[in-house]
């Protein structure tokens, strides 16, 4: 039977692949639009990302666990498909939409880990990480909207 810690384990596991996820999306975003603004602004949510995964990994080990080191392989396959819709029409509007449509991904693993409640600096680690991922989600709709 799983236990707390376990469940605890696995949620975080699960959110530091998508930290990863992000980490590397928005790398690539950045190295690929043209605006100097949206290129700060993914360099930016990568760090992000990649800060947000270390401090998951410190809580993992901090339950004696391995933290996961890499991001999900539908991750991989998602910056390939941006790299073939990057290639036709408005390169930045392409990149902005599918850099939104990875962080609808991760405002649902942020959602599922919020809902579970975890009690203490796990459960505020969280509620702490999902507003700087609703708030980058808002940015990106945002811009998403005005490149129409």
């Amino acid at each position: 039977m799983a236990t707390i810690t376990d469940e605890i384990v696995s949620t975080l596991n699960e959110l530091i692949e998508t930290c990863e996820d992000g980490a590397e999306g928005f790398k690539k975003a950045a190295a690929d639009v043209e605006e100097n603004s949206l290129k700060m602004l993914f360099s930016g949510y990568s760090a992000q990302r990649e800060r947000f995964a270390a401090e998951l990994r410190t809580v993992v080990e901090s339950h004696g666990a391995t933290p996961a080191n890499s991001g999900h392989s539908a991750g991989a396959l998602h910056r390939g498909w941006m790299s073939v819709k990057e290639a036709v029409g408005n390169k930045n509007k392409a990149i902005i939409d599918e850099c939104e449509a990875g962080e609808d991904q991760a405002m649902k693993a942020y959602r599922e880990a919020f809902e579970k409640n975890f009690p203490g600096l796990t459960g505020e680690l969280i509620n702490r990480q999902f507003a700087g991922v609703q708030e980058a989600h808002n940015k990106l709709r945002t811009l998403k909207h005005s490149q129409n």
